[in-house]
């Protein structure tokens, strides 16, 4: 089969042939039908992730496909379900192996690209808004870089969640996509001064941020009393450094998220999220936007429209 691997953090990633894998102790084999591409996986590929894989490693976080094979021990699953699971790794192949308790089964109406596009994006909205901001109905929150996977997918929740949305996005296409999931207000982030317009909105109860740089700073002098900041990434590569002091006077809560950490220490925060997430997706209430569809083939062209930020929502690439 052919997977697309990094066998070097100083080369771009390759498809490269490779044998199909088998399921140990645990595991199930998949045969995967798309994959969702995420901002992790650029920098996986140059060696910055957190969790980046020891090399050589086939890219891609999340997948959706059908159970091919059982290893020993796995129990809940049979051959022939649908599923989508979040691997870390091992999802731009057209088969992988994946540790049996990473699996959810998809509702029978999702189909495999919104399956694959589900997980991270929809996922970390639903708990960074939830279970970290414990936002509420009728505040005000800040969605930065809000075109994006998992900027989009904040927008669509906090709406769902009653909150007033304000999306910052660059450049009217992009503003247009987050008005048509439910922001309120709109904000062109190159448009000047984001604190001033922010503040004459009413400011801010909550920030939403995979962003960091100038936005971030903005923000924070733009948020209310008892405000939240939930820090979900730093797309701009701007890692910026807080003036505590601001925290203090205004009682401001700042948070560190990452998503996929909970895997390791609170699992139940995620099954929990997602049971809602799958509910919510079976009532019509949320609709995956996927700007790109793209083979297997072309999967570096999916990465470079993430690099260079020409998608919106999410881009997918099929096995298919």
């Amino acid at each position: 089969m052919q997977a697309l691997q990094v066998v070097s953090h100083e080369s771009p990633p390759a498809l490269v042939g490779v044998p199909c894998p088998r399921p140990g102790p645990g595991q199930v084999a998949v045969r995967i039908a798309a994959c969702g591409l995420n901002f992790a996986d650029l920098l996986m590929a140059n060696g910055t992730y957190q969790d980046t894989p020891a090399l050589p490693f086939t890219l891609g976080l999340e997948v959706a496909g059908t159970v091919t094979a059982l290893g020993d021990g796995v129990t809940g699953l049979t051959r022939g379900a649908r599923v989508a699971v979040f691997g870390g790794q091992g999802g731009l192949a057209h088969h992988g192996v994946f540790a049996a308790e990473r699996c959810v089964t998809l509702p029978d109406e999702m189909p495999f690209e919104h399956g694959a596009a589900f997980q991270v994006a929809y996922g970390t909205a639903h708990v960074g808004l939830a279970h970290k901001a414990r936002l509420r109905p009728g505040e005000t929150l800040l969605v930065l870089g809000a075109a994006g996977g998992v900027g989009l997918t904040a927008v669509e929740i906090g709406k769902l969640m009653g909150a007033r949305v304000i999306a910052c996005a660059r450049g009217a296409a992009k503003l247009d996509v987050a008005r048509k999931a439910g922001a309120d207000h709109l904000i062109d982030s190159d448009a000047g001064d984001l604190r001033r317009t922010l503040k004459d909105l009413g400011g801010v109860d909550v920030v939403y941020d995979p962003v960091g740089g100038d936005l971030f700073r903005a923000a924070l002098r733009a948020c209310n009393p008892e405000a939240r900041i939930v820090l979900v990434g730093f797309a701009s590569g701007d890692i910026p450094q807080v003036p505590a002091n601001h925290l203090l006077v205004k009682n401001i809560t700042l948070m560190g998220y990452y998503w996929g950490g909970y895997l390791a220490f609170n699992p139940s925060v995620l099954t929990d999220s997602l049971q809602t997430l799958f509910a919510w997706y079976r009532a019509g209430h949320l609709h995956p936007h996927i700007s790109h569809t793209l083979p297997l083939a072309e999967a570096a062209t999916g990465l470079d429209l993430l690099r260079n930020r020409a998608s919106t929502g999410k881009v997918v690439i099929t096995m298919e």
